[in-house]
């Protein structure tokens, strides 16, 4: 260690005391030896950095790498964070959920959450087996908890994963509470003496399975409250889906069946959970054609016009749809794939369709149609020719 410079060595000797995982502190230990000091430096001198969106980085070792310690300490000024804003007590009585998807260390990143948790008396509703990420807010909502975790790094590369977290709310953290995390985290960076202990935590009274309740849950309130077409439920259209190598199938298959539709035909390829991600390098379906390309081709060989495409941890969607007239090359039809705008403004007229129907007298000042600061304002024209009101949200 005497070739690195002296703060890199100090940082160096911090991970070598902090960690207890043999193969990140081996990784370290290998980089030192080797003595590769840019690798060090990128991966010891500086922090992943906290924001609205949570943590999201490559995994490995080092403190601006996803890890266990770095969940471990992630976890421990989340947990303090909350007992600052709802004190301990109702932290303990409300509870957190934590939820996971299939990447690499996902399973095991989501139990050194759930110790963190446990350990200071908190309840934690703890899925047995990977969801996708809209069970997690929707779980913390039906149990009122103060707080959800989703270990996932959405649509990033393979060599990538991540930590959401959601407030109270259910929606994902905002300003001031990102930065009140953040100095959370810096102030409990050494693992308390219980955190590395997860051997047992199945078997711990104040973890539960929240999985079956939530599966049922989700499903019957989609029924109560997504609009359908009541009248026709019966859909002549069929759906090419892929799940990108991720965890979406079972459930979107359970979301078509709970609204009657036809089964919707896999994306063979692709429909299993797979880290490998070995059919796209970027698990992402908002990227357009060339992250379609095995859906158009079975939806080509099944006859069917329309694909629905979610990332890995199903929380992101996409759409296409043949249009009629010219073939592209090799035979082909055209497909359109819809921009995220597009999506949601369909999905806002036909929420406005739906309100109108069922209210038929409404007060259009008491109405809004609502987007973010960084969609497009075509509901704002929807809105405009409606009579309503439009609002942007942050």
């Amino acid at each position: 260690m005497e070739a690195l410079p002296e703060e890199l060595r100090e940082k160096a000797q911090e991970w070598l005391t902090l960690d207890k995982n043999q193969d990140t502190t081996s990784e370290i230990e290998s980089l030192i030896e080797a003595r590769k000091v840019t690798e060090l430096t990128a991966r010891l001198a500086s922090r992943m950095t906290f924001g609205t969106a949570g943590l999201r980085s490559k995994m490995g070792a080092g403190f601006s790498r996803m890890n266990d310690l770095t969940v471990i300490q992630t976890t421990q000024g989340l947990c303090k964070y909350l007992e600052l804003q709802f004190g301990k007590e109702a932290c303990q009585e409300r509870g957190v959920v934590i939820g996971y998807d299939a990447r690499y260390n996902s399973h095991r990143f989501s139990r050194y959450v759930a110790n963190v948790f446990i350990n200071e008396g908190i309840k934690v509703y703890l899925f047995s087996r990977e969801t996708p990420t809209p069970f997690t807010p929707f779980a913390l909502r039906r149990y009122s908890c103060v707080a959800g975790v989703m270990v996932t790094a959405s649509h990033n590369p393979k060599q990538d994963n991540g930590y959401k977290v959601y407030w109270t709310n259910g929606a994902q953290i905002i300003p001031p509470h990102d930065k009140g995390i953040s100095q959370c985290i810096d102030d409990n960076l050494t693992p308390w003496p219980t955190s590395w202990e997860i051997s047992n935590i199945a078997r711990n009274p104040l973890i539960t399975d929240p999985y079956p309740d939530v599966k049922d849950g989700y499903f019957s309130a989609i029924q109560k409250y997504c609009y359908r077409k009541q009248e026709n439920p019966a859909s002549p259209v069929t759906c090419v889906y892929t799940a990108m190598h991720g965890v979406g199938y079972p459930f979107v298959k359970m979301a078509f069946e709970a609204f009657g539709l036809p089964e919707i035909i896999p994306v063979e390829e692709q429909v299993k959970p797979d880290p490998e991600f070995p059919t796209v390098a970027y698990p992402n379906p908002e990227e357009g054609k060339s992250a379609l390309d095995l859906s158009i081709s079975t939806a080509e060989a099944h006859g069917h016009s329309v694909i629905i495409a979610n990332d890995p941890d199903a929380d992101r969607l996409a759409l296409a749809e043949k249009q009629p007239g010219n073939t592209n090359k090799g035979g082909r039809g055209n497909w359109r794939v819809f921009t995220g705008n597009e999506i949601g403004s369909m999905l806002g007229w036909w929420a406005m369709e739906n309100f109108k129907k069922n209210n038929k007298n409404f007060d259009g000042s008491k109405v809004h149609l609502i987007c973010s600061t960084v969609s497009s304002k075509l509901l704002r024209s929807i809105a405009k020719v409606e009579g309503i009101q439009f609002s942007v949200s942050g």
